[in-house]
């Protein structure tokens, strides 16, 4: 397993258009990708769960991919957060 904390900059945290497109990244990732939010467990390929989470601006998470292709994985949402979602 491999994990990367970044924090968010997305000025409305991660909202529906970007908690979709980042559900979107992860379900094309064959790794199991979740998010660490204060604690909580997310599956990050379900926009509900990442919009239940309240992901705000400045909020630190932690990304979390396990699988044969972990690390590339972890590298296009990291990129994709660090880039604003399309934002």
């Amino acid at each position: 397993m491999v994990e990367k904390t970044i924090t968010i900059k997305n000025q409305a945290g991660l909202h529906m258009r970007p908690a979709g497109e980042f559900a979107k990244l992860a379900t094309k990732c064959t790794s199991d990708v979740k998010i660490v939010h204060k604690e909580k467990v997310i599956n990050a390929k379900s926009v509900l769960n990442i919009m239940a989470a309240g992901i705000k601006c400045d909020d630190e998470i932690t990304i979390q991919c396990d699988g044969a292709s972990e690390a590339e994985d972890l590298q296009v949402l990291v990129d994709a957060v660090e880039s604003g979602l399309g934002e």
